[in-house]
């Protein structure tokens, strides 16, 4: 009977469905499957990883992946590891393919580049980005005119419902310059939340308008 059994606490009724092997020092283990705890087994490495002009030190089991250095790179670089491209030795490794299998060892230099789709999609998402801030500006500027039209328009309710006849080239003015911040603000490209920043200020201007027209027709019906 096998004293490795009983060190190890298995029962001699099960010692022959164990298979055993020894470990460095003459200790007996139970065998593992293959493939338990292979991510994690090994030696650990350290790899640097180039990317622009930065060096970026990644510590991991020899057994990892190439797909778990991008995972670790992903804090470091700010990429997804779906938008990073990782070279080792001129080729690029795909996600799958194993650190140690590949050549890679304690010290190895990777090389990480960003995919160009998603470089592009970043691109693509700035240019948006600065274009609605563009468009938010453009409608602010517009507004503050808007704002002193409409203290205008304040003003001349108070004085014609106050009974206090106003000449009508007031209305024709304010209407004509409410009219062409209607048109400046016609001309501003937005999107999203500056597109309805604007049609709150388009809104704005109108009712400006309508009011304009109610005031300069009850100002007909009042004398000097």
């Amino acid at each position: 009977m096998n004293s490795a059994a009983y060190s190890a606490g298995v029962s001699p009724s099960n010692e022959a469905d164990i298979d055993w092997e020894m470990r460095p020092g003459g200790m007996f283990v139970q065998r593992r499957e293959s493939g338990d705890d292979d991510h994690t087994d090994g030696p650990m490495i350290n790899i640097s990883v180039a990317y622009g002009s930065s060096q970026h030190e990644v510590y991991l089991p020899a057994q990892s992946s190439f797909w778990d250095v991008k995972k670790l790179l992903a804090h470091k670089t700010g990429l997804k590891p779906e938008q990073q491209i990782l070279f080792f030795n001129g080729k690029e490794k795909e996600n799958e393919e194993n650190l140690h299998m590949e050549g890679v060892k304690d010290m190895s230099k990777l090389l990480l580049l960003e995919d160009a789709a998603s470089k592009e999609s970043n691109i693509e998402e700035v240019r948006k980005q600065n274009e609605m801030l563009k468009a938010f500006q453009a409608v602010a500027v517009v507004g503050s005119e808007v704002d002193k039209l409409c203290d205008r328009v304040s003003a001349l309710d108070v004085a014609v419902n106050g009974g206090t006849k106003v000449s009508d080239k007031e209305f024709v003015v304010t209407t004509e310059l409410l009219m062409r911040k209607l048109l400046e603000l016609d001309g501003i490209k937005a999107e999203g939340e500056a597109k309805l920043q604007r049609k709150a200020e388009v809104r704005r201007v109108q009712n400006a308008v309508d009011t304009l027209d109610s005031l300069k027709a009850k100002n007909s019906r009042l004398s000097f």
